[in-house]
């Protein structure tokens, strides 16, 4: 079984992204920086996007989707672990754009 085969089958629901953060910054100017004072990244990739939202029964879809890099704001949305790995789920709303 691939180590991945969870994330690959995590389907977001709605205006919702599943995000892999960039690592964080162990070093900054040569001083190594202790895990508390390490800022949490705002910075990501997309790994899969929900459908998007009903209004007025029309389907608006997301604007972004996997495979997008993306700029958030910091301490936003729900942090998961599958297999080790620390993901996030946003709202598109969350997002506040692409790089």
């Amino acid at each position: 079984m691939k180590k991945n085969t969870v994330i690959e089958k995590l389907k977001p629901l709605a205006d919702r992204v599943l995000v892999r953060p960039e690592p964080q910054k162990e070093e900054v100017d040569g001083i190594q920086l202790a895990p508390g004072a390490q800022e949490k990244p705002q910075r990501g990739v997309v790994l899969a996007a929900g459908p998007g939202v009903y209004d007025s029964g029309k389907l608006i879809r997301l604007d972004v989707k996997a495979g997008h890099k993306v700029l958030y704001g910091k301490n936003l949305g729900t942090e998961i672990h599958i297999n080790g790995e620390k993901l996030l789920i946003l709202r598109q709303d969350d997002i506040l754009g692409t790089i």
